[in-house]
């Protein structure tokens, strides 16, 4: 029997995530997909990480937060592509109001620290371009975790928040959730109570963290700007801009979809499209900035070759092969 409003979430049994199901003879297609991105996510965020902590030459703050971009992006596809996975091979998949609740938690409060950390990164590229000689005590190890413990508090305390106010609803209408995850829009849809509220806050918020990681950014690189302008030479102005050419494509891939996917009116979401709007951000753009600051970034290649360098080198060595001229930088 179907809860009264008002009534306990777990009097029902949970939801059935549809996925793409309107489209099954594409489901094969999505699965694999999805699988290679994920793929591509936990395999390139993992040799990031990976390289970081093995080269010191990259043990900076810039490479500090990279770290912890690696971190989230994995943790971010992780939480929503098994299931994801699970529910392309099956059509329909049943996931509990405790899995779905649990998923919509990590997700928000992954992608809330993501927005504020790419301010965060907008920053420390302001601080090294345009106050270089203050950059070691401004950007110092301290306050880098300082920034890094409050970005993550605000980011899971405030998804605590968003989860808590869903849990007070009644979801006694039909339980499928016309997603391949559980969104917190997608979900408050499905209630029975009133949920204006909640839509309300959840506007509020990320228009809140998004405008100012936003603001964060933009004056961050309207100041870089004016510092790169007064570079002289047009070589010395590449050399520096190309420091933030990276971060700026992280910004692109992750917001443009972002601000569509969250600051839409509730109408406006009822497209299919909102689910490709979610996947370029939940799994395309973590699957890609490993390509990015690894492509897009000098002290990243370095970093590569010399890692080849010292792990085939000698054994190249041994056959004669020469390789001490190729691979110098």
């Amino acid at each position: 029997m179907a809860p009264e409003a008002g009534g306990n979430l777990t009097l029902s049994p949970g939801f059935i995530l549809l996925g793409f199901s309107e489209v099954p003879e594409l489901q094969p297609t999505i699965f694999t997909l999805f699988f290679s991105l994920y793929a591509f996510v936990v395999l390139g965020n993992l040799s990031m990480l990976l390289l970081i902590k093995a080269d010191p030459q990259l043990h900076s703050p810039m490479y500090f937060f990279l770290t912890h971009l690696a971190l989230i992006d994995i943790c971010l596809s992780s939480a929503i592509s098994p299931k994801a996975l699970e529910t392309f091979l099956l059509g329909r998949s049943h996931i509990s109001f405790l899995g779905c609740f649990a998923q919509m938690y990590l997700h928000l409060a992954l992608i809330i620290s993501e927005c504020l950390l790419l301010g965060v990164m907008a920053y420390d590229r302001y601080v090294a371009v345009c106050q270089p000689l203050l950059y070691a005590a401004t950007v110092s190890k301290a306050r880098c975790c300082s920034l890094m413990v409050l970005v993550y508090t605000l980011g899971f305390l405030s998804s605590l928040l968003h989860c808590a106010l869903a849990g007070r609803l009644s979801f006694c209408r039909a339980r499928s959730i016309n997603h391949f995850f559980c969104e917190l829009p997608t979900l408050l849809r499905l209630s029975c109570s009133d949920s204006r509220p909640n839509e309300t806050f959840q506007a509020v918020q990320a228009g809140l963290y998004i405008m100012s990681s936003l603001l964060m950014i933009l004056f961050s690189y309207t100041s870089i700007l004016h510092a790169i302008l007064q570079i002289p030479g047009a070589r010395g102005r590449l050399k520096a801009f190309s420091t933030c050419t990276s971060h700026l494509i992280a910004v692109a891939g992750f917001y443009a979809p972002g601000v569509i996917a969250y600051l839409q009116p509730g109408q406006g979401r009822r497209w299919q499209g909102t689910k490709l709007v979610s996947a370029w951000y939940t799994i395309l753009t973590p699957s890609l900035n490993p390509l990015i600051y690894s492509l897009r970034n000098e002290e990243v290649k370095g970093a590569l070759r010399r890692m080849w360098v010292r792990k085939l080198g000698p054994h190249l060595a041994r056959f004669g092969k020469g390789i001490s001229a190729p691979w110098r930088e």
